[in-house]
């Protein structure tokens, strides 16, 4: 898989802390998924500095669109990935509200990634859990 660089990992990890933070329930767990995320896309990077600057950033935008710019210029395969980790996060308390499936729709639409893609992700996920 190739790499993002290293604003765009920061900005993943905010939409990514973004999904974490929608339920209002910020855990240990979405944070450990959060810094997994952030590990599988660096090489030699600080990870407790990567992940405090994606939390600031996260803090500061109330810009969904800013997460996802740079996103949807990446292949199908990295988008694919980032879809995976936000859905490991939203699932991970066991349980999918109204707002993190609205979430998921806007990111998809945001990144030209396809529904059918999505919900194929969102099965694993919940299969894998």
């Amino acid at each position: 898989m190739s790499k993002l660089n290293l604003e765009s990992i920061i900005g993943v990890a905010a939409l990514l802390i973004h999904a974490a933070k929608i339920d209002e329930k910020y855990s240990d767990e979405e944070k450990i998924l959060v810094k997994e995320f952030i590990k599988s896309y660096t090489d030699n990077e600080n990870i407790e500095d990567v992940f405090k600057k994606a939390e600031n950033t996260e803090k500061d935008s109330n810009q969904l669109l800013s997460f996802t710019s740079e996103v949807k210029k990446n292949s199908t395969n990295i988008k694919s990935d980032i879809i995976e980790h936000l859905w490991k996060i939203i699932i991970s308390d066991k349980k999918i509200d109204q707002y993190e499936s609205n979430l998921m729709r806007r990111v998809c639409g945001l990144i030209y990634f396809s529904d059918k893609e999505c919900a194929e992700i969102k099965l694993r996920m919940l299969n894998n859990k």
